[in-house]
């Protein structure tokens, strides 16, 4: 699976306008003017990332005529988050979204997808800069789920968190350094569980939305377990609670 190529400045502001999902725009380094202008508006207007490179980083993707940017398409159609979580509340369902802070290995994002769709999970959260990429890399790992579990991918996460909270969610955050088991947890009530990233793990800002962090109890010497792992473990005791509710 390949992400479909658009290139020329004009041709990725229709494609943008169009509501076509947009995986990246790459830019080239240096470019300006009026139409260049224009379309930076529209890219911060509608969330899109975006990377200045060099020319060459541009020419590798295609050697027609680019005008210096070049957009890969996305495999999947992003979702609106409170269009997700207001259609379940309709439903009468508590909610319960999984939030990626900061992850970016492709293989572990669609396995939390995968694992993520059979758990019941309702949408998965990311931000639109230092994320994974979902590729194709990312779709066979997830085993197809990427095209089932509404992917919601926001400029702020903690802009996303306020709203959850006011909308009645506990936010819990899985941390290793956590005295709080994740089986002593309550998972029967609108939820968002945020899973950082292997090596940085949650964010200083994002940890300020949290409410309760959780741990998995571990053996051994090892401190902790690969982030699709850890979030397969928490998902499965979550699915348990809520279906005996």
């Amino acid at each position: 699976m390949k992400s479909d190529i658009i290139f020329g400045i004009r041709a990725v502001i229709e494609a943008v306008e169009s509501g076509k999902s947009i995986e990246k725009v790459f830019v080239r380094a240096g470019s300006q003017g009026e139409l260049f202008n224009e379309l930076m508006l529209v890219l911060k207007q509608n969330n899109i990332v975006w990377q200045k490179v060099p020319l060459e980083r541009i020419n590798r993707l295609t050697t027609k005529n680019h005008q210096g940017v070049v957009a890969l398409s996305s495999p999947i159609e992003y979702q609106d988050i409170e269009k997700v979580v207001e259609a379940t509340l309709a439903e009468g369902r508590l909610p319960f979204v999984i939030i990626l802070d900061g992850l970016t290995d492709v293989r572990n994002f669609g396995a939390i997808a995968r694992t993520a769709l059979c758990a019941g999970v309702d949408a998965i959260v990311m931000p639109g800069k230092g994320s994974a990429q979902i590729n194709a890399d990312a779709i066979k790992t997830s085993a197809g789920a990427l095209f089932s579990i509404p992917v919601c991918r926001v400029s702020k996460l903690w802009y996303v968190m306020k709203y959850l909270k006011e909308k009645g969610f506990a936010i819990y955050g899985a941390s290793e350094k956590s005295d709080f088991t994740y089986y002593n947890a309550d998972f029967k009530q609108a939820l968002a569980l945020v899973m950082g990233a292997e090596d940085k793990g949650i964010s200083s800002q994002v940890e300020k939305m949290i409410d309760q962090f959780i741990s998995i109890p571990l053996e051994g010497d090892i401190a902790s377990l690969n982030v699709s792992v850890a979030a397969g473990i928490i998902l499965f005791e979550a699915l348990k609670q809520r279906a005996v509710q």
